[in-house]
């Protein structure tokens, strides 16, 4: 029998008095990462009991929106990659590429 080994992925998320969060700090040992400030993150786990996705999204108070776009731009292109590594539907993740072309449009994130 192989032995398994356990990697931990670990969020902090420091609150205001009104427990709006004012910083985000994650660690993820075995990705080199070590207690890293971030602005915003987005966190979704799949149920297979209840068929149902569960999410935590979370983005500091001080981010900003132009800086959010680009985080939700980023966001589904890493999705669509992601929909094609799992599924390997072309058409869809060619529809998918199309629609994050299209929000880049509509919100001026690309550049001229």
């Amino acid at each position: 029998m192989s032995k398994t080994h356990t990697s931990d992925i670990n969020l902090k998320v420091e609150l205001d008095e009104n427990r709006i969060p004012e910083k985000l700090f994650w660690s993820a040992e075995d990705g080199g990462v070590n207690n890293e400030e971030a602005k915003a993150m987005l966190l979704s786990v799949w149920d297979s009991e209840k068929q149902e996705t569960l999410k935590i999204d979370l983005w500091t108070k001080d981010m900003p929106v132009d800086e959010m776009k680009k985080f939700f731009h980023q966001t589904l292109m890493a999705m669509s990659e992601t929909f094609y590594k799992a599924t390997q539907d072309e058409k869809m993740t060619a529809t998918m590429k199309d629609f994050c072309d299209y929000f880049a449009e509509k919100l001026e994130l690309k550049k001229q």
